[in-house]
């Protein structure tokens, strides 16, 4: 498994890190363990979870995942696992989320609230990787950035991230950061996919000219890339198979991955994978892989039996001829996710 360093720390991690947002619901505990066995056996170190997860947020599920991994950090060295974990953003917008009473926050008083349950149900003393899982525009980023370091200083969080930012957003805390003296964020956590590559129009460069390190989230487009929704499908228990029928919210997140242009190009892309005789989820993995600004491409498994086609994307390297293919569904295809 290779190994990328994240941002300017010393941290050091798999470039395919272990995703856990299904744990609890769809997952139960024995195929959470199941799956995060078979990850650090086959060399991942890097594991990530929220305070909010599992999801779709519910109230009676809230911190469940942090919980089980936490269990599962038990059977294991604590120091041969980077542990990642995310504080809330903001309830007043996109997402009212169900803990705190909704009225989350990224200031001082929520930020140390949510480290200390984080901490509890991690049962550890320490968090490798602190983010913030959505960020506030409107609120001051020197408070964030301010409880943050705090954090660091004390020796609960070891470096910081945040999640689904902007250009403007990651370059103003850094430049905060920057102002006070204090630590800054390592990396930033957004959607990228091969029906996805909108990070690459203007936060790629902001990741290269501040070596700041991109852990990207769903590789397989919420496993539309598996091609399980092609031809109008809609497998029983799969995510966007229940958010369809779903709250209004969840149904718009579905239709923005399943709709006419992302299938039209997941078949495309099926077609490039069966070319070099891998999965297209393995070569969705491996394509995430393959950029200057990525240190971990972050995955995700409901079942043991998933986790085959994603390590195999550990050792493909994709040939110059094969991202020219893909560049080329791309240009045809322009921004199937909006």
């Amino acid at each position: 498994m290779k190994k990328n360093r994240l941002g300017k720390s010393g941290i050091v991690v798999s470039d395919i890190c272990m995703g856990t947002m299904t744990f609890g619901n769809q997952s139960d505990e024995k195929t959470a363990f199941r799956i995060m066995d078979i990850a650090y056996d086959a060399g991942i170190d890097f594991f990530d979870t929220a305070e909010m997860y599992p999801v779709p947020p519910d109230a009676k599920y809230i911190g469940l995942s942090e919980e089980i991994v936490g269990r599962w950090m038990k059977t294991k060295p604590r120091d041969s696992i980077i542990m990642a974990t995310k504080v809330a953003g903001p309830g007043h917008g996109w997402i009212k989320p169900p803990l705190r009473s909704g009225k989350t926050s990224l200031d001082r008083h929520h930020i140390t609230r949510a480290v200390e349950s984080s901490l509890t149900r991690l049962d550890t003393d320490y968090i490798d990787l602190y983010q913030t899982h959505w960020p506030d525009h409107d609120f001051a980023y020197d408070e964030t950035m301010l409880a943050l370091d705090d954090l660091v200083q004390s020796g609960k969080v070891r470096i910081l991230g945040c999640s689904n930012e902007t250009s403007w957003g990651l370059t103003k805390s850094l430049w905060t950061s920057d102002i006070h003296g204090i630590a800054r964020y390592e990396t930033i956590q957004n959607n990228f996919s091969l029906n996805n590559r909108r990070f690459e129009d203007e936060l790629a460069e902001v990741c290269r000219q501040e070596q700041v390190s991109l852990i990207p989230y769903s590789p397989i487009a919420g496993g539309v890339l598996s091609g399980k929704y092609n031809n109008g499908q809609r497998p029983e228990g799969a995510r966007f198979s229940n958010y369809l029928s779903g709250e209004k919210r969840q149904q718009q997140m579905a239709l923005r991955f399943v709709n006419e242009q992302s299938l039209l190009s997941t078949e495309r892309f099926q077609a490039i994978a069966a070319d070099i005789d891998i999965s297209v989820t393995t070569l969705a993995v491996a394509w995430s892989k393959q950029h200057d600004f990525v240190a971990s491409t972050i995955v995700g498994a409901t079942r043991a039996d998933q986790m085959d086609e994603i390590i195999a994307a550990a050792d493909v390297h994709l040939s110059p001829e094969t991202m020219a293919k893909i560049n080329k569904v791309t240009s045809e295809i322009k921004y199937p996710m909006g």
